[in-house]
């Protein structure tokens, strides 16, 4: 038998028949709808072979297939459930067709099989994995679960344990992980792949393995007796609930669905694992994890576009040291590219030595890098307090204090030490990069690119474009973030720029809570029980109590009319009584040092003394009352910076606050929160609280919109 289609080949070779997977029309192999429909043409056509023995899976690219092809998937979003359970059973009805060939099957898996990809290797008899191949069902992370006979088939190859353990953490797996679970049946170099996959095919024609009765595990119940059964279901339900946690239903959806048909055959399973993964698709979480996916997708599109329009960086600097300076310059040359740090003192670059050497340490104990590498790493690090060794940076980032005065000085007086085409880029967090480029002679090569604290660990970079910043300029920054493995969003110049501007009128929500007698710990819970990591009063002690004070003066001066507070808040006199928050050991909590040398809150009475100077008698707000609150303020501004173009699409802005703000992924983002609520009645929910002020206040640009009954995303 021989095909040529536009994503599957198949030829033969004496008696074997090997289905090649090439999507030509994309760079890797995934499961669209043009895929599966060949993959049924070609199932149906190998079930009337008679000369064909065995079946080969293979792929043509470096990787197997990475899965669903997910730009489908919002198509189902609203679909009634028994119809798309129907959909679901349809490619069910294709996978086992691939199972139920009158001949063994074996997979030869090259690269990455997750999701779907992995799914139909499942379907085969044995499978071969590379070592340079990995596998698993990250379906989780979409909000979803492995609805195309991963919960049937994977408790019957593994094991049900460790199928529910695969199914609700989403992990992908490396060869001798998944080899040691039995989930493949062998690893070998990848030269060797296709001869040892063909090589155990052979086997199973000849008769020496039992490839037979090795189909039928999968299509019979799990072999477990009911008190077998009901332990593993019971210690995985709190495991699964553990990690899940209540915004994330898919995991548990999932569990429950094994529950049903682990003790059916496989078709029977396979019905009821459908009408689950229906049940799934309907909920908020899945609409907005799978929205997520696709703008996080979208925004590194547009940054790769941006590399065709600047240069590659091969060398930086960064002024200024300490914390920031120093976890810049670790990321960096971490990724690669040499850097000069440079600082006016010595303490100050000890300081950021010692950043970028705790952090290496902390790989080398984790054994994610070799103390050679780690050595490798640090000598990218050019520590110096002269400017001379800074001259020819590509790009040179400057991290000092945040003080207008101070950046604008050292601006000047770098411009006149660097090559003329070398790009000069300030790590400011609120003040305005027009503001800054005053000082220089030539501000078209400068920029903002404002990193978030700690460095290594978020992800957010923003690129702040300047009136006069030059295309090449904001393409080369953008690149540069990319290489050294961040995610950039452009974003045009304003007070605060994009994330720091919204996430003041949220801290401003809290602050007036307060005024009006709420107790911050409930205030902490009720918004970490809403999504968010940390609730606001935590989040200002871990970000640093002076540095929020800073930075809420500057955008009060910028956005009076709606950001500037009428009273003392609960930040002002934490920052007078030097309670600084983590930094100095107190701030709204007090901190310890747990097992493990790391901060831990505990209740602190002197801040609750501190904080009821400016409350008002005791108010118990509800937890609707307290969100409301806090995220109304917060997603107008969003809109705003939508409707004044400091940035160009509502997927940018959901993205800027969930990269830099940890914004819950589930509800997508603030404009996606809104479309969820709907338009309408968000502005129903804000005019309830416009007593409050103008940071209450919807747009007229929103207002129509709900009037329009339209969405920021369709």
């Amino acid at each position: 038998m021989n095909y040529q289609g536009q994503a599957i080949n198949v030829s033969m070779r004496n008696e074997v028949a090997e289905l090649q997977f090439d999507l030509k029309s994309e760079s890797v192999n995934k499961f669209n709808a043009l895929t599966l429909g060949e993959l049924k043409e070609v199932v149906d056509k190998l079930k009337g072979e008679g000369s064909v023995k065995g079946l080969l899976l293979t792929s043509a690219k470096n990787v197997f297939v990475v899965g669903a092809d997910i730009t489908e998937f919002t198509k189902w979003f609203g679909v009634a459930a028994p119809e798309l359970s129907k959909h679901v059973l349809d490619i069910h009805r294709v996978f086992s067709g691939l199972e139920d060939l009158p001949f063994p099957t074996v997979a030869a898996i090259n690269g990455f099989a997750l999701g779907g990809g992995f799914e139909v290797t499942l379907a085969c008899d044995y499978r071969v994995m590379s070592t340079r191949a990995q596998v698993g069902l990250p379906e989780v992370k979409l909000g979803l679960f492995p609805g195309w006979g991963g919960t049937v088939r994977l408790p019957r190859v593994i094991g049900l344990d460790n199928a529910i353990e695969w199914i609700g953490i989403g992990k992908q797996h490396r060869p001798e992980d998944a080899l040691k679970m039995g989930a493949v049946d062998a690893v070998v170099e990848p030269e060797v792949l296709r001869e040892a996959a063909l090589s155990l095919l052979q086997q199973c024609i000849d008769g020496k393995l039992d490839y037979r009765a090795r189909r039928k595990e999968k299509l019979d119940p799990v072999r477990l007796n009911e008190t077998e059964r009901a332990m593993v279901f019971a210690t995985s339900e709190a495991y699964v609930a553990a990690k899940a946690g209540v915004h994330y239903p898919a995991p548990g959806i999932a569990l429950q669905a094994m529950k049903k048909h682990v003790m059916l055959p496989r078709d029977e399973a396979s019905e009821i694992e459908a009408g689950a993964f229906a049940e799934v698709f309907q909920t908020d979480a899945a609409r907005s994890l799978v929205g997520l996916f696709l703008n996080d997708q979208t925004l590194k599109r547009e940054a790769r576009k941006y590399a065709k329009q600047g240069h590659e960086i091969q060398s930086a600097a960064v002024l200024g040291a300490g914390i920031m300076g120093g976890g810049i310059a670790y990321q960096t040359a971490f990724k690669g590219i040499p850097i000069v740090m440079k600082d006016i003192k010595v303490d100050a670059i000890d300081l950021g030595l010692s950043e970028a050497k705790k952090l290496l340490a902390k790989r080398v104990e984790r054994g994610q890098l070799q103390p050679a590498q780690m050595g490798d790493v640090l000598n990218r690090i050019n520590p110096t307090i002269e400017y001379a060794e800074v001259k020819h940076a590509d790009i040179v980032v400057e991290a000092v204090v945040e003080n207008e005065g101070v950046k604008k000085a050292v601006l000047k007086e770098l411009e006149g030490v660097v090559d003329a085409d070398t790009i000069i880029a300030s790590n400011t967090s609120t003040i305005s990069i027009d503001t800054l480029s005053e000082v220089l002679s030539n501000a078209e090569r400068f920029c903002g690119m404002h990193f978030f604290n700690p460095v290594h660990v978020m992800p957010l970079v923003e690129v702040i474009r300047g009136s006069k910043s030059s295309d090449e300029t904001i393409a080369t920054t953008v690149t540069f973030a990319r290489t050294i493995g961040k995610n950039p969003i452009v974003v045009n110049n304003c007070p605060g720029f994009l994330v720091n501007r919204i996430l003041f009128p949220y801290l401003n929500g809290f602050e007036m809570l307060l005024r009006d007698g709420a107790d911050f710990r409930k205030v902490d819970k009720a918004m970490e029980a809403f999504g968010w990591p940390m609730g606001p009063a935590y989040l200002l002690d871990v970000v640093g109590i002076d540095t929020a004070h800073h930075a809420g003066k500057v955008l009060a001066q910028a956005y009076p009319d709606r950001m500037q507070l009428d009273f003392k808040s609960s930040t002002d006199l934490m920052y007078e009584s030097e309670r600084l928050g983590q930094k100095s050991g107190s701030g709204f909590y007090k901190y310890e040092k747990d097992k493990k040398g790391k901060p831990k809150k505990v209740p602190d009475s002197e801040a609750l003394e501190l904080v009821n100077q400016i409350g008002s008698a005791s108010n118990d707000f509800s937890d609707e009352e307290i969100v409301a609150r806090m995220m109304v303020p917060m997603c107008i501004e969003t809109v705003r910076c939508l409707e004044e173009n400091i940035v160009d699409s509502p997927v940018a802005a959901d993205m800027g606050l969930i990269w830099g703000l940890g914004f819950p992924p589930f509800r997508g983002g603030a404009l996606r929160y809104i479309d969820s609520l709907g338009a309408d009645e968000f502005c129903r929910l804000a005019d309830r609280h416009a007593a409050l002020g103008r940071a209450y206040e919807v747009t007229e640009g929103l207002r129509s919109m709900a009037a329009a009954g339209r969405r920021f995303f369709d």
